[in-house]
């Protein structure tokens, strides 16, 4: 991985957690969520004219991408009706790039390094030990593991689709507007139908921090598709989920929360697996 998608991959990672802290701010999650959904769909759709259009071989995976985006909106939901987000997060986001790493090798036929492979495992370890910081309570509820492993499924598959798609479409870009253009629709309606008032009537700043969540959003996962066309999937989503790594951070540097050993067990961990990640070949 070059230095500059390594850099550009961080920054996604940095944006992934500043739109995660603005949707935290607001009880409602499927509302605020359909509001995101909105704003990248109208970014996207003003977009669209000027990047190229995708390939016919990209299409199915845009639309299996959308398929599966929506599956883990609705799974990430259930996962945190029955489990905490600071048990359920750090699950679903950590284990995904070793799932990634299994997909690409196994089906899309990447080659990794014994390094890069140890790199991946300790990035994972490390975003995934953070689901201890309040102790192993969190795990006694099953259905709340089994949703978080199945949100974690759900990202890898939709990161290996579209990483093989955003290859075939000639355009990355061009791929990740229209799938943005598209990606909310069913999200957007079921909440309409079923949370029409909590959408309508919220307050001002439920509105920015929306709008603001989508923006980061679309571009956070922008960078990661483009990068994707140049490096290995596995690599670009455990360096993607370092975004976990950087909301804690947020969390100690500006809500002044507690650096436990756990939390720095995690950080330095993650932090030695980045590194090494960089340096891998």
């Amino acid at each position: 991985m070059t230095v500059n998608v390594f850099a550009m991959v961080l920054f996604a990672a940095v944006l992934h957690a500043v739109w995660n802290a603005l949707v935290k701010v607001d009880g409602d999650r499927l509302a605020i969520m359909a509001v995101m959904m909105v704003s990248q769909a109208v970014i996207s759709v003003c977009v669209l004219p000027f990047v190229t259009f995708p390939s016919v071989d990209a299409w199915p995976y845009i639309l299996a991408s959308v398929a599966l985006h929506n599956g883990y909106y609705l799974f990430l939901i259930m996962s945190y009706r029955y489990g905490d987000l600071s048990h359920v997060y750090p699950l679903a986001r950590g284990s995904a790039p070793l799932m990634v790493a299994a997909i690409s090798v196994a089906f899309v036929g990447e080659v990794l390094s014994r390094q890069s492979v140890l790199s991946v495992a300790l990035i994972t370890v490390g975003v995934m030990s953070l689901a201890l910081t309040r102790g192993a309570s969190g795990f006694r509820e099953p259905k709340a593991v089994l949703f978080a492993l199945g949100t974690g499924l759900f990202i890898a598959g939709y990161t290996v689709v579209d990483g093989v798609g955003a290859r075939l479409a000639g355009s990355a870009h061009g791929y990740t507007f229209w799938l943005f253009a598209l990606d909310g629709l069913p999200l957007v309606a079921l909440t309409i139908f079923v949370r029409k008032r909590a959408v309508l009537y919220q307050p001002r700043q439920f509105w920015v921090n929306g709008v603001l969540a989508g923006l980061a959003s679309l571009v956070a996962y922008w960078i990661v598709i483009w990068a994707m066309t140049l490096a290995p999937f596995a690599l670009v989503s455990a360096l993607r989920e370092t975004s976990v790594i950087f909301a804690v951070l947020f969390g100690i540097v500006f809500l002044k929360e507690r650096l436990d050993l756990v939390r720095l067990l995690a950080i330095g961990t993650t932090l030695v697996g980045t590194v090494m990640l960089r340096v891998s070949k």
